[in-house]
C-alpha cells in the first residue's frame, strides 16, 4: 500500500467544495476524524456542509462558531466542532472533544490547527487555501492506513471517468 496517499486539487467553486465534502461523507462508516484547516471564509464549512449531506443528514448545517459543536443525524452522527476559540487553550478543546470520539460517529474539526498538540494518532487533515475569490486549493492528507485506505476509494469515487 501507498504510505502517502494524499490527494491534492483546486476546487472551482463552493458548490464543488460542497460535492467533494458529499464525496466524503458517502465514504464514512463512523469513527472518522476529519480535520479542517484554512484561513477564515475558506470553505471549510462548505466542505462539511457536504460531509454531512454525504451522511443523509437533511435541513441546515452551519458553523459551530460560538457554540463550539453543532450535532446532526443521518445515516451516522455528525458532530461538527469549531476550536476557533481555543487557540492556544488544546486542554479545553480536549476537554470537550473526548466524549465524541465514537464509532457511530463522524467528527469534523474546524480549525483544527488551534488543537494541534490535541490529534489523535490517525485522522484525516484537510488543508484548504484561497486561489481567487471562488477557487480553493484542497490538500487531503491522512494520517494511518485507515485514512489512506479512505483517500484511495475517495480517489476513485470523486475522480471516475
Amino acid at each position: 500500500m501507498n504510505t502517502q496517499t494524499s490527494v491534492d486539487f483546486i476546487s472551482q467553486s463552493p458548490d464543488q467544495t460542497f460535492l467533494v465534502g458529499e464525496h466524503l461523507g458517502t465514504l464514512c462508516q463512523g469513527g472518522e476524524m476529519i480535520w479542517l484547516s484554512g484561513a477564515l471564509g475558506c470553505g471549510k464549512t462548505a466542505l462539511a456542509q457536504g460531509i454531512a449531506r454525504g451522511l443523509g443528514i437533511q435541513g441546515s448545517v452551519t458553523s459551530p462558531t460560538f457554540t463550539v459543536l453543532k450535532e446532526y443525524q443521518g445515516r451516522l452522527a455528525l458532530f461538527h466542532f469549531d476550536f476557533y476559540r481555543f487557540e492556544g487553550q488544546e486542554r479545553a478543546a480536549a476537554i470537550e472533544f473526548a466524549d465524541y470520539r465514537r464509532d457511530d460517529a463522524v467528527c469534523a474539526v474546524e480549525w483544527a490547527e488551534h488543537a494541534a498538540d490535541f490529534l489523535p494518532d490517525e485522522y484525516l487533515l484537510v488543508k484548504i487555501g484561497v486561489v481567487s475569490p471562488t477557487k480553493r486549493a484542497l490538500q487531503f492528507r491522512p494520517r494511518g492506513a485507515r485514512y489512506e485506505r479512505l483517500m484511495q476509494s475517495f480517489q476513485t469515487l470523486a475522480f471516475r471517468p
